[in-house]
C-alpha cells in the first residue's frame, strides 16, 4: 500500500496541470479502496464554495455545477469542521444537501476527509457506495492518509493553473493566484520569471514554449549523437574488461537512444512545443511511470539506466543553453534554492527581484539579496517552479505573497505600490546627512552590514556611520581555496580605506550552517549545531591566524578595525580566540609592522552566550548580538527551513527578554552592545532597540533610511515606555501589530509594510 501511495504522489506530482492531477486521484483512489465513487471539491478562490472539480462514479455532467458553502451539506461539514465524516446513510444526515444533476441517488455509504494545506482547508476526498454501512477504520485512515499526502500536491497544480481550463461550465472567478513565502529582501517587484535549475538535475527543468522549433530539434539531435559518441568511447575503453553481457548492456544504450518511445517521443513533444530540455523531462518522466508500475524487481531497478541517459543527454543541451541564454530586461530569478552564483549570472541590471522555494529571510542568499536592493520571497513552498517560466510575476518583499500571472486590477494597484515606495524613498533620501538622534538628544550609531566590495561606494553614500558587520565569509566563498594573507589584507584594506576614520568591524570567519566553502566541505546532518563559526577557526588555528594577522595588518595607520568573534557558546572559546590574536599581534610587532591592538568583541547568538554575558563582556571591548541565529536557537526554529519560517519572528517575546538580559549583563561592565542581526533593520523593533539601551545598530544600507527616520521621530523615554508596553504581552502578532500602530501615530505609516 505504501508504494501505491507513493506511486500516486508521484503521478499527480508530474501532472501538467491541475485537471490531470484530480483525474488521476479519482482514478488511482477508487480501484484501490474498492468503492463506486470517488470525488474532488476544491475550494474556490475567495474559500467561499466547494466545487466538485473531479470525480470517478457520479455524473461527469456535474463537474463545477456542484457547489456547496462551508458547513452547507456533507462536503461543507467536513470542511468546517476540519475533521473526516463517515456514515452508513448519507441522505438520512441531516446536513445532506441532494444535487439531481449529480446522479449520486444510489449511493449510501459516505466517507470524506478533509485536505488541509498549512492549516487552511483546500478540498474534500470524498468516496461513496452503494453498500448501506459505514466504511471500515482501514478506509478511513488510509483516504485520511491519503489527502494528507496528496494536499501540497494539490496545492502545488492549483497555483499554476489554477481553475483554468477544469470544465467549461465552471465560472469561478479568481481575483488572483496568491502564493505565501516569506519576506526575503524589501520591496516590490514586477518583472518575467526566469526559472533557474541545478546542472543535470531532470526533474528540475521546466516547461518553456520553443521560440524556434527546428532549432530545438538540432540542438537536441546534436547532444543525443554526442551521448552515443560518448557511449561508444566509453564502450572502447572498457572493451577487455567487460563480460559479453556487460557490454551488451552499451548496445542497449545506444538502441534506446535511438528509439521511437524515447527519442521519436522527444522530437514530437519538441514539434508540439515544448523546448528540447522539457521535452526530454516530460519523456524521462512518462518511463519512470511506466517502469515503476511493473512487477519485477530487476526491471524496475532498470528505470535508472533511462535517468542515466537522461542526465547525460541533458547535460550537453545545457551547456549549449547557457553559451545563448538571455534575461528578460526585468528578471524575476526564480528557483528550488536560489544561491549566490545564480544571482551572479544575472546583469544587475535586469534582475529586478527573487524567489526561492527553500530558504527564509536570514538564508544567505536573502542576506545577499538585500545587500543588493532587490526586492525577494523566501520559503515559497507552494511555487510551481517547473511550469512558471516566461510568467509575468509579481514579489512582494514585504508581506511574502507571489501572484503568477496576476489580473490587470491586481497589478496595477501593485504599480501604485511601487511608485508611492519610489517616492517615500526619495523623501527618506533627504534624511542621508541627518544625524540618528532622538528628539531628546541621544545619538544612536547607525552603520551597515556588508561583504561585498562592489557595495562599498553606495555604503558611503548612504550616510552610514561606519561598517558594523562586514562579512569576511564572503571573498572565501568566491574562490577555489582558502585566500592567503596578502589577497585578504588587500580586502580589509580597501574596506577600512574606504571608511576611516569611521570604525570598521570585521567577523571572523563564518562558515558552516547555511554557507559551504567549495573547497573545505562539511557534511552534518544538523549544521546549524555543528562544526559551525568559531568552533572551525580554533579547530584550524593556521585559517585564524592568517586571517588576523590580514586585518591587523591592513588597519596600519588607519586605526579604525575591530574584530568580531562569531558563534561563542563558552568563555573558553573566548579565552583561545583572545590568545591567537595577541599571539598575531605580536608577531607583527616583531616583524616590525606599527600595529595598534584593534578592540575585540564577541557576537551574542547562541542562548549560552545570552547567559554568560556578563563573563564574556567582563573580558571584550563591546558585545554585538546576532538576532538572526540567536532567534534560531532560542525558538528552535531553522530559519531556512520554510516549512516552519512562519515561526521565526525576532519579535517574539523570548528574544526580546533575552536580548535586555544581554544588555543588563554589559551595563554592569560599562561595555556597549549593538545589535547586527536583521532585527536591527526593522522599523518597527527600532522603537524596541532605542527603549532597551541599545548603543548602535547595523543593518543592510537599504533598511538605514528608515530606521533613521523612526530614531529621529522618537525620545528616549517613549521608547522605554512602548518597551514596557511589549513586556506584558505573550505573542508576536500582538507585539507586531502595537509597533505598528505607534508607527502610523507618528506619521510613519509608510514604513508599516517595510516591517511585516
Amino acid at each position: 500500500m505504501l508504494d501505491t501511495l507513493r506511486l500516486l504522489i508521484q503521478e499527480v506530482n508530474v501532472a501538467r496541470n491541475l485537471k490531470q492531477a484530480l483525474e488521476i486521484i479519482v482514478q488511482r483512489i477508487k480501484p484501490i479502496l474498492q468503492v463506486d465513487v470517488c470525488s474532488v471539491y476544491l475550494a474556490d478562490g475567495k474559500d467561499e464554495y466547494y466545487i466538485l472539480m473531479a470525480t470517478d462514479g457520479l455524473l461527469p455532467e456535474s463537474v463545477g455545477k456542484v457547489r456547496l458553502k462551508k458547513g452547507e451539506g456533507l462536503v461543507g461539514l467536513v470542511a468546517r469542521r476540519a475533521e473526516s465524516l463517515n456514515i452508513a446513510d448519507a441522505s438520512t444526515h441531516p446536513s445532506f444537501r441532494f444535487f439531481p444533476e449529480s446522479g449520486e441517488e444510489k449511493f449510501h455509504a459516505f466517507l470524506g476527509v478533509p485536505i488541509i494545506h498549512h492549516r487552511t482547508v483546500v478540498g474534500v476526498l470524498v468516496v461513496q457506495s452503494k453498500q448501506l454501512q459505514r466504511f471500515g477504520e482501514d478506509s478511513e485512515t488510509l483516504l485520511i492518509t491519503m489527502a494528507a499526502q496528496l494536499a501540497g500536491a494539490i496545492a502545488h497544480a492549483a497555483a499554476s493553473g489554477g481553475f483554468a481550463g477544469l470544465n467549461d461550465d465552471i465560472e469561478v472567478q479568481e481575483e488572483a493566484r496568491i502564493l505565501q513565502g516569506q519576506p526575503g529582501a524589501p520591496g516590490i517587484a514586477i518583472g518575467t520569471a526566469s526559472v533557474m535549475y541545478p546542472f543535470a538535475d531532470i526533474h528540475a527543468i521546466p516547461d518553456r514554449q520553443a521560440n524556434d522549433i527546428p532549432a530545438e530539434l538540432e540542438v537536441f539531435d546534436s547532444a543525443v549523437q554526442a551521448v552515443k559518441s560518448d557511449i561508444k568511447t566509453l564502450a572502447g575503453r572498457l572493451q577487455d574488461k567487460l563480460s559479453s553481457e556487460e557490454k551488451a548492456l552499451f548496445d542497449v544504450y545506444t538502441l534506446m537512444l535511438e528509439s521511437d518511445s524515447f527519442a521519436g517521443v522527444t522530437r514530437d513533444r519538441i514539434k508540439a512545443g515544448n523546448w528540447a530540455p522539457g521535452a526530454l523531462r516530460e519523456t524521462i518522466e512518462e518511463h519512470e511511470q511506466v517502469f515503476h508500475q511493473m512487477e519485477d524487481a530487476y526491471l524496475r531497478e532498470r528505470v535508472e539506466d533511462i535517468r542515466d541517459l537522461g542526465r547525460r543527454i541533458l547535460m550537453y543541451l545545457q551547456q549549449k543553453e547557457n553559451q545563448h541564454r538571455v534575461f528578460p530586461e526585468r528578471t524575476i530569478l526564480v528557483g528550488e534554492e536560489i544561491t549566490a552564483p545564480m544571482l551572479a549570472e544575472v546583469p544587475p541590471e535586469k534582475l529586478v527581484g527573487v524567489i526561492s522555494v527553500q530558504g527564509s529571510r536570514t538564508s544567505h542568499v536573502a542576506i545577499l539579496a538585500r545587500a543588493l536592493g532587490v526586492p525577494t520571497v523566501m520559503g515559497a513552498v507552494d511555487l510551481p517552479v517547473g511550469r512558471i517560466d516566461g510568467a509575468e510575476v509579481i514579489a512582494d518583499g514585504y508581506s511574502g505573497q507571489v501572484y503568477v500571472s496576476p489580473v490587470e486590477a491586481i497589478r496595477k494597484e501593485y504599480q501604485k505600490l511601487i511608485d508611492e515606495e519610489s517616492l517615500f524613498s526619495e523623501e527618506l533620501s533627504a534624511l542621508k546627512d541627518l544625524p540618528a538622534e532622538t528628539q531628546d538628544g541621544e545619538h544612536i550609531p547607525l552603520y551597515v552590514n556588508t561583504g561585498l566590495l562592489s557595495d562599498l561606494t553606495p555604503t558611503q553614500e548612504s550616510g552610514a556611520e561606519g561598517v558594523g558587520l562586514y562579512r569576511t565569509e564572503f571573498p572565501f566563498m568566491v574562490r577555489h581555496r582558502f585566500p592567503g594573507e596578502d589577497e585578504q589584507t588587500a580586502i580589509y584594506r580597501q574596506v577600512m580605506e574606504a571608511f576611516a576614520p569611521r570604525p570598521v568591524v570585521l567577523r571572523t570567519l563564518d562558515v558552516g550552517g547555511d554557507k559551504a566553502l567549495p573547497y573545505f566541505p562539511i557534511n552534518e546532518e544538523n549544521p546549524f549545531l555543528g562544526w559551525r563559526g568559531i568552533r572551525i577557526t580554533l579547530d584550524h588555528p593556521e585559517i585564524f591566524l592568517v586571517q588576523v594577522r590580514a586585518m591587523m595588518r591592513a588597519s596600519v595607520g588607519l586605526d579604525n578595525l575591530n574584530i568580531l568573534l562569531p558563534m561563542i557558546s563558552d568563555v573558553s572559546e573566548l579565552h583561545d580566540a583572545l590568545a591567537l590574536i595577541h599571539q598575531g599581534y605580536g608577531e607583527l610587532l616583531e616583524d616590525g609592522l606599527e600595529v595598534v591592538m584593534p578592540k575585540v568583541g564577541v557576537m551574542i547568538e547562541v542562548p549560552s552566550a545570552v547567559y554568560q554575558a556578563g563573563s564574556l563582556s567582563r573580558r571584550v571591548d563591546f558585545l554585538s548580538i546576532g538576532t538572526n541565529d540567536l532567534t534560531q536557537y532560542l525558538l528552535a526554529v531553522d530559519r531556512n527551513n520554510a516549512r516552519v519560517a512562519s515561526l521565526y519572528d525576532s519579535l517574539h517575546p523570548a528574544v526580546i527578554r533575552a536580548m535586555l538580559q544581554v544588555v543588563d549583563s554589559a551595563r554592569v561592565h560599562g561595555k556597549p552592545v549593538s545589535v547586527c542581526g536583521e532585527m536591527a533593520g526593522d522599523p518597527a523593533a527600532a522603537i524596541l532597540l532605542v527603549g532597551m539601551g541599545i548603543h548602535s545598530l547595523s543593518m543592510s544600507v537599504s533598511s538605514l533610511a528608515r530606521v533613521k527616520l523612526v530614531i529621529r521621530n522618537i525620545t528616549r523615554e517613549r521608547a522605554e515606555a512602548i518597551l514596557s508596553e511589549v513586556l506584558v504581552m505573550e505573542e508576536v502578532h500582538s507585539i507586531r501589530d502595537y509597533l505598528n500602530d505607534k508607527l502610523e501615530q507618528a506619521g510613519m505609516g509608510g514604513l508599516v509594510r517595510a516591517g511585516k
